[in-house]
């Protein structure tokens, strides 16, 4: 039912998130819910990440949740097998992703 996270099933904890699409923020208040719920994962050595994008008509159906709300995602909860996010990371040089003012001035 998440294809695009076979692994869901092996989870020791998911969260579905649904929402009221009759809602104008829905979809932004249940993102920002879902973010927040990562980074507290993930300060206690927890991996997560966001599964799906909608259209889990399968997830809905299996959890018996009301055809007026819409499964905007998949949040698999567990350990990770390895250790994640620790070391030097290579990240781009904040001039190419940032800019100042304008679109092409580079941030510095």
């Amino acid at each position: 039912m998440a294809q695009t996270g076979p692994y869901v099933a092996q989870a020791p904890r998911a969260i579905v998130v649904a929402i009221d699409k009759s809602i104008r923020f829905a979809v932004s208040d249940a993102s920002r819910a879902i973010q927040c719920m990562f980074l507290a994962a993930w300060a206690d050595g927890v991996g997560s990440n966001w599964v799906g994008f909608g259209e889990m008509e399968g997830v809905r159906d299996l959890l018996n949740i009301p055809a007026e709300l819409h499964v905007l995602a998949v949040l698999p909860f567990g350990y990770p097998v390895a250790a994640l996010g620790r070391g030097r990371k290579r990240r781009k040089p904040l001039a190419e992703i940032a800019h100042r003012e304008r679109y092409g001035q580079p941030f510095e």
